[in-house]
């Protein structure tokens, strides 16, 4: 299989399973366990620790930290200390973060943007080892350099949306992460977006593309309820937004059932419903059909984290069979 399958660490899993359910997406036979940080579960550098100490192989990703809450020296330290300890082992990501998420806790920036991308500078070249001097609107450094800087150093992805967010990470960052849904339509556009702004970028980038995938499948659940489940996660999102960069690239008559959908005028047909995700036997064509599309690294995500840890790690292994993994 080309490219790279990756497993969510959902945010519902509390601190004290994290090491367990590590160890079991690393046994099933993943490649990459990917940590969130959403508010207000668990952090994210401190819950991908725990990952990387109860694992031996895999690549552990925080997708993603928001660049807004945390001051860029004291980002990059805390990426330096996991690079430091588990070299090779570390995928870094930085975004905007939820607005409302940021609005709650006092952080919303007045350009998001902006703030991105004087973090990301900041972030990348003190994990590079430089000194860096910068008086910007949201970061200020004075000749600030890390005493342990990576000699492995991380790629640093950006898990963003928007055009001029996505050129950013082409321009400034390593990578890109999209969140769920990823149709294959989307996977390509993001893939060719971000080549583009790369090719013009001074700085050089290993133009990592990650992408997130809801994907359920095993005999353990019930063909029906696998499927009403997963049109419940698409429903829910469809429903609060922030969803039309994910569906833009759809065919128009696709865009129009998704918009009867969203307002309760027509049920999820089951054709729509393959596009947006991964389930059953469609899960390993799935995944090969996003590495065509430009993904390097398919990052599986259960859509039943809230039924308890249990019933991830039935998904856990039931998805790597699926994938081919086992």
């Amino acid at each position: 299989m080309s490219g790279s399958v990756g497993i969510m660490l959902p945010r519902e899993v509390a601190p004290a399973d994290v090491a367990r359910v590590a160890r079991a997406c690393e046994a099933a036979g993943f490649g990459e366990i990917w940590v969130v940080e959403d508010c207000f579960f668990t952090g994210g550098p401190t819950t991908a620790a725990i990952a990387l100490a109860s694992t031996e192989r895999v690549v552990v990703g925080i997708g993603i930290l928001p660049a807004v809450v945390r001051n860029a020296a004291f980002t990059a330290m805390e990426l330096a200390t996991l690079a430091g300890a588990f070299p090779g082992r570390v995928h870094a990501g930085l975004g905007h973060g939820v607005a409302s998420w940021m609005a709650q806790v006092g952080a919303a920036p007045a350009s998001w943007l902006g703030a991105l991308r004087e973090t990301t500078d900041a972030v990348r070249e003190l994990l590079a080892g430089c000194e860096v001097r910068t008086e910007g609107r949201y970061v200020a450094l004075d000749a600030v350099r890390l005493d342990h800087p990576p000699e492995v150093v991380p790629p640093l992805s950006l898990g963003v949306r928007g055009p001029r967010s996505v050129a950013l990470a082409g321009e400034a960052a390593d990578g890109l992460v999209l969140a769920e849904p990823t149709p294959v339509a989307y996977v390509a556009s993001a893939r060719r977006r971000l080549d583009e702004a790369a090719t013009g970028s001074t700085r050089p980038g290993a133009r990592l593309l990650t992408t997130y995938s809801w994907a359920l499948a095993g005999a353990h659940v019930g063909d029906g309820d696998r499927d009403e489940v997963l049109r419940g996660r698409v429903l829910d999102a469809l429903r609060h937004g922030g969803t039309e960069a994910h569906v833009a690239d759809l065919p128009g008559d696709v865009r129009a059932h998704l918009d009867d959908v969203r307002s309760g005028r027509a049920a999820l047909a089951d054709d729509v419903l393959d596009l947006l995700v991964l389930r059953g036997d469609g899960v390993a064509p799935g995944i090969a059909a996003q590495h065509a599309a430009g993904a390097d690294t398919v990052v599986l995500v259960s859509p039943r984290p809230a039924d308890g840890v249990d019933t991830l790690l039935a998904d856990v292994v039931a998805l790597a069979e699926a994938a081919g993994l086992q």
